[in-house]
């Protein structure tokens, strides 16, 4: 995105607070949010949400979020509204939010409903593209005033972005199997972010065929799609005892090659800017396998 990208952009921002002396923006539902005035009020439902909000430039705008949200260093702070099982409703009226920001793929749709039917106006987010991840950048920089700081993170995120992608384009395809738990074997299908960051890496996730952003799956669909390399994603990318029981099967092609490779959680599987480093990193292992092949 060059100058004249990130220019429109601010134009886009300027034009979006005054329709009608309001701030408009469309939410990943295709909902019109209308503002009379910048969200002062933030009330963020999902850890990556709320790392959005500070990315934006906006972290003084929120007072509360939910629960597992541990990143950046100042809302470890905020008060915990609830988790994906079920939130707080009437603390949530009781601080009184200007904005509430939903995830549609971790919150419950009845609990979306209900926050909308007491009178609250909720932004939804469907992060599903790398790209996603900017747009809504410069969307809740407009929403809570802060479009100048919204929209220059996104630039340098699809800057970043676009370096990789470059960087490993015409890279010999390697096949994946992502991790993200042991026991019941938990995996990630086509329709989520970690399946474009493998696809940026020029690698290919093993399950992306499967429409679900998530599904349990068995060691034999594992051992019949025989991955080149599997990737577990843990916290803190420490190693999980469960990565090293794929060794039972020596004739794995990812275990002959020793090819079992940790990286962290939540640089990936979050929706949020962090994911870009994740990526990065993703990418640097991956083709460190791809070479160790050549040798």
């Amino acid at each position: 995105m060059g100058i004249w990208g990130f220019l429109a952009g601010l134009l886009f921002a300027g034009a979006a607070q005054a329709i009608a002396g309001q701030i408009v923006v469309t939410d990943d539902s295709g909902q019109a949010l209308r503002l009379a005035a910048p969200a002062r009020r933030v009330i963020s439902l999902a850890p990556d949400l709320a790392e959005l909000v500070f990315a934006a430039g906006a972290g003084e705008r929120l007072i509360a979020v939910a629960e597992h949200s541990d990143y950046p260093e100042a809302v470890r702070t905020l008060p915990r509204i609830g988790n994906a099982h079920g939130f707080d409703f009437e603390r949530i009226v009781a601080l009184q939010p200007d904005l509430v920001l939903g995830w549609a793929g971790g919150n419950a749709p009845q609990h979306l409903a209900r926050l909308k039917a007491l009178g609250l106006r909720v932004y939804l987010s469907d992060i599903r593209r790398p790209e996603d991840i900017a747009s809504t950048l410069e969307r809740l920089g407009t929403l809570t005033g802060h479009a100048a700081t919204g929209f220059s993170a996104a630039q340098r995120l699809r800057e970043r972005l676009r370096e990789i992608e470059q960087r490993f384009a015409g890279k010999r395809p390697l096949a994946v199997f992502y991790q993200v738990w042991g026991q019941p074997l938990y995996t990630l299908g086509g329709p989520h972010l970690v399946s474009a960051a493998l696809k940026l890496c020029a690698a290919e996730n093993a399950f992306g065929d499967l429409a679900a952003l998530a599904a349990v799956i068995e060691p034999e669909s594992v051992l019949q799609r025989d991955p080149e390399v599997i990737v577990a994603a843990a916290e803190g990318a420490r190693r999980p005892a469960w990565l090293d029981r794929w060794k039972r099967w020596p004739g794995l092609r990812a275990v002959r090659r020793e090819a079992l490779l940790v990286v962290d959680a939540d640089l990936l599987n979050r929706h949020s800017p962090r994911f870009v480093e994740g990526t990065a990193r993703l990418c640097a292992a991956l083709d460190a396998e791809r070479a160790k092949a050549l040798e």
